[in-house]
């Protein structure tokens, strides 16, 4: 890449970080004012607002290093894109879960409040993010490029220097990406389907709302969902073409692009969360009105 990318890349990365945190932040505080917290599916959903806070102040800073090509020695160049690895796979299995906790709630809905209890949902998430850094990390443990190691000790730190694209591609997105993602279309057809049925035999008001707000969170989660394969499928696509494609070769700046978009994706959810979840944006709202009240106070005095 060469310098003016690099200091494009730069730009929009730090603006990204800056995004992510604030926006996630504000979720999570959302979601624990309203006392939404008490419901498992809100459990989940600070989780994946978790994992995209974690995007904004540890992927960003580090993938800003690797841009830098700062030197340092192999093993910690290993670490760092390990580290890079973790928050997507913990953000994939999260979604999972949370479409596995839409079914149930659709498939079982007078057992679903004694079945998937609120511990049960955080379980559920520490399982997620356990086997995210599992997977994670399992380049530290013999999954690397050994070539690079063996001709230097240190090196100008670099994602493809260090991480095989066989692990990436193969593992990573043949693997676990693309399984996990049919499944979750599958479950989310069938609830749509579930629910529209429902909508169509029942004719009680309360029963209606009822399947109405059901239809709408479950709507909201498969926009998350489609964002986040709409935000990761190219750069995931790039790295395929690479490994796969004898002769194209996707450049480097093409790639960085890719990275960007990728990581724009834990900027765009707190977006989400906030136009289509009712809790949410009603504690939007409530602090939007908190940090706007005393400017507007302070105007109507001046009137006076």
């Amino acid at each position: 890449m060469a310098v003016d990318g690099r200091y494009i890349f730069i730009v929009f990365e730090v603006l990204i970080a800056i995004g992510c945190c604030l926006g996630n932040l504000l979720v999570i505080w959302a979601v624990w004012k309203s006392g939404a917290l008490n419901q498992p599916t809100f459990c989940l959903i600070v989780s994946l607002a978790m994992a995209d806070f974690l995007v904004g102040c540890v992927v960003v800073p580090l993938s800003v290093v690797e841009v830098l090509k700062v030197e340092m020695p192999f093993h910690a160049c290993l670490f760092i894109n390990c580290v890079l690895i973790v928050p997507l796979q913990a953000s994939v299995f999260t979604l999972m879960a949370i479409a596995l906790d839409r079914y149930l709630r659709v498939c079982i809905p007078f057992r679903y409040k004694s079945t998937v209890t609120k511990r049960c949902s955080w379980v559920l998430a520490a399982v997620c993010w356990m086997l995210a850094c599992l997977l994670g990390f399992l380049p530290m443990f013999g999954w690397y490029n050994r070539d690079t190691l063996k001709h230097n000790s240190t090196l100008k730190c670099e994602f493809k220097a260090v991480i095989p694209l066989s692990y990436l591609v193969n593992f990573i997105f043949f693997g676990i990406f693309m399984p996990l993602l049919a499944i979750m279309v599958a479950l989310y057809c069938y609830i749509f389907f579930k629910v529209r049925r429902l909508k169509g035999k029942t004719g009680i008001a309360e029963s209606g709302a009822y399947n109405h707000k059901e239809h709408k969170l479950a709507g909201s989660l498969v926009l998350v969902l489609a964002l986040c394969v709409a935000c990761w499928l190219p750069l995931h696509t790039m790295h395929t073409i690479n490994f796969y494609g004898r002769r194209i070769r996707v450049p480097s700046d093409v790639i960085y692009f890719g990275v960007i978009v990728s990581h724009a994706n834990s900027l765009i959810n707190p977006v989400v969360y906030a136009l289509r979840i009712p809790k949410i944006k009603a504690e939007f709202r409530k602090i939007w009105r908190s940090l706007i009240g005393p400017q507007q106070q302070t105007t109507e005095s001046l009137e006076i």
